[in-house]
C-alpha cells in the first residue's frame, strides 16, 4: 500500500474504533433469530475462522480459546443467565452484556456486533437494527479475511433489510444496505447497490452519506475524476468531514497534483489531535513539497 492510501486507512481504523468503542457483544448460540443470516458448522473447526465457512459458533469458538479460565467462568454464567419470567428483556439485558463483555472488556470485534444485532432483531426497532447495521457495515469495508467480511455483509444486509420493513423512508438504511451490496459482496450485481444509493442521492442531492458511499464507488471503480466531484460536494456541505478531507488529499496524491494534495492534507491537520497520525501526515506533506 503507497503511503497516501496507508494515511487515509489510519484514519479510518482510528473512526471505525470510536464507532467499535461505543458498543457491545456476543450471541446465544441457541437463539433462532436471523439463522439465515450466517451458516451452522460442525462444531470441528480448532482454528480461527476462515473463508470456507464462517459462522457465528466458528467465531465464538475461535474467541473462546483466547479466554482465561476466569473469563470462561464469568461467560459461562452470563450465558446462562436468562432465567423463567419476562424472558425478552432478560434476553436483552444478557445479550447487552455480553456485548460488553466482548467488546469492552476483552475486545474482540464479531461477537460483541454479534450480540448488538440480536438485541436488535429481539427489540425490532429502527433505531437499533440500523445502528446494528452499521457496525458490520464499517467492518467490513476495513476486514481482511474474506469470510469474515462476507459474514458482516449478510448480518448488515439482514438488519438494514429489518430497519427498512419498518420504515421505508429510512434514508441512511437505504444508502447502508446499497453500500453492503457494493462494499460486501453479497450480490453478483453491484449495481444493484449503486441503485439503491443513487434513488436518495437524487432524492436529496445534499445526503452526505449517499455522496461519501458514491464516492467511495467510483473510487472502487477507477473513476477519480467522479470520486473528487462527489468529494468536493461532501467538503461544500460538511467543511469539517475529515473523512472527505483525507480522501482528498489521496486522491490527488494519486494523481500527482502534490501541491493540492499537501494543500488537503494540510487542512486535515486541523481536524485530527492524534499525535503519531499528524506526525505521518506531516511528513507526506514534507515529501509532496519537494
Amino acid at each position: 500500500m503507497k503511503k497516501p492510501q496507508w494515511i487515509t486507512a489510519i484514519i479510518a481504523v482510528v473512526l471505525t474504533a470510536v464507532i467499535f468503542l461505543y458498543g457491545r457483544t456476543v450471541p446465544n448460540k441457541k437463539a433462532p433469530v436471523a439463522a439465515e443470516a450466517h451458516n451452522e458448522n460442525d462444531g470441528h473447526d480448532h482454528g480461527a475462522p476462515d473463508a470456507a465457512a464462517v459462522s457465528i459458533d466458528s467465531i465464538l469458538h475461535f474467541a473462546k480459546q483466547q479466554l482465561k479460565p476466569e473469563q470462561v467462568t464469568r461467560l459461562n454464567l452470563l450465558e446462562n443467565s436468562i432465567t423463567r419470567g419476562n424472558v425478552k428483556d432478560q434476553q436483552l439485558s444478557v445479550y447487552h452484556q455480553l456485548s460488553h463483555f466482548w467488546g469492552d472488556s476483552m475486545g474482540f470485534f464479531q461477537p460483541y456486533a454479534w450480540y448488538e444485532a440480536e438485541a436488535a432483531r429481539l427489540e425490532n426497532s429502527e433505531k437499533t437494527l440500523t445502528f446494528a447495521a452499521h457496525l458490520f457495515l464499517e467492518n467490513l469495508q476495513q476486514e481482511q479475511n474474506p469470510g469474515l467480511r462476507q459474514w458482516a455483509a449478510l448480518q448488515a444486509k439482514d438488519l438494514f433489510e429489518r430497519s427498512l420493513k419498518i420504515n421505508p423512508d429510512n434514508d441512511s438504511a437505504r444508502v447502508g444496505l446499497g453500500a453492503t451490496y457494493l462494499f460486501g459482496g453479497v450480490s453478483s450485481n453491484p449495481m444493484e447497490g449503486l441503485g439503491m444509493i443513487r434513488q436518495v442521492e437524487q432524492k436529496d442531492s445534499t445526503n452526505v452519506y449517499a455522496q461519501m458511499t458514491l464516492a467511495k464507488g467510483a473510487l472502487m471503480s477507477g473513476q477519480l475524476d467522479k470520486a473528487v466531484s462527489r468529494l468536493l460536494t461532501v467538503n461544500r456541505l460538511q467543511p469539517e468531514n475529515v473523512d472527505a478531507i483525507l480522501m482528498l488529499a489521496d486522491l490527488y496524491d494519486r494523481m500527482k497534483e502534490k501541491k493540492t494534495a499537501a494543500d488537503w492534507y494540510r487542512a486535515s491537520l486541523k481536524h485530527i489531535n492524534r499525535q503519531d497520525v499528524r506526525t505521518e501526515i506531516e511528513k507526506r506533506i514534507a515529501e509532496l513539497s519537494k
